[in-house]
């Protein structure tokens, strides 16, 4: 099926679409790391005061894991645990990674608004100021509604393009190459939810600021699930 969705737009654009098709790649990956280097680490700065680079090193493995993956919702209990390593209150993750997983999708609403402007070029469609706020707000009300399982992101990428009526072919050469940008979104996303958590937790006074600059290592509990 995606091989004749593929077939069926190079047969319309021709092989000339593949300069496009890269530079709508370039574009994802460049929107993704300015997201996760830049933005989620200086909102860490500027309401927390703690060093985000301490932060990635030791939630580097998540991201792995998530990217490996391109699943939010099965990186959840990998999350959670680094995060209590960290000092992070155990109450407070339980509830916001298990929501930021479902709603917090920011990897996913960025390929969607790149993917808008790839197809509308590809297909020399001129979106003017209206359609540009339009795909804005459904690409964000797109990404709360995406579940965290790999992929789903093109299916909502459906109603982006109806809303401002692009034809849905271009979703068939998108599909061909997404796989490969959902790996890195997840990663995104995931460590989206981990920096939420932790400004939480530290403006609820539930962080332990010793644990979290490795002045000490927290002391994990052993957990009988099944005795008395």
């Amino acid at each position: 099926g995606v091989f004749c969705l593929m077939a069926k737009t190079f047969a319309g654009l021709g092989f000339g679409g593949l300069m496009p098709l890269l530079k709508y790649i370039g574009c994802v990956l460049l929107g993704l790391a300015i997201q996760a280097f830049i933005v989620y680490p200086s909102i860490m700065v500027i309401l927390t005061r703690l060093n985000p680079i301490k932060f990635f090193k030791r939630f580097i493995s998540v991201m792995f894991f998530a990217f490996s993956s391109s699943t939010s919702n099965a990186t959840i209990p990998l999350n959670m645990e680094k995060l209590s390593e960290m000092g992070v209150s155990r109450d407070i993750s339980s509830f916001t990674i298990p929501l930021g997983a479902t709603i917090n999708m920011d990897g996913t609403a960025i390929m969607q608004g790149c993917a808008v402007m790839f197809a509308a070029q590809a297909y020399g469609i001129d979106l003017g100021t209206s359609a540009l706020i339009t795909v804005v707000f459904t690409a964000v009300m797109a990404s709360v509604g995406t579940a965290g399982v790999p992929s789903v992101g093109l299916i909502t990428l459906n109603m982006v393009f109806n809303s401002v009526g692009l034809p849905v072919d271009a979703i068939g050469i998108i599909m061909g190459i997404d796989h490969l940008l959902d790996m890195f979104r997840t990663a995104v996303n995931v460590t989206g939810d981990a920096i939420c958590t932790i400004i939480v937790s530290f403006r609820s006074k539930a962080l332990d600021l010793d644990v979290f600059n490795g002045k000490k290592e927290i002391v994990k509990k052993e957990i009988d699930y099944f005795g008395d």
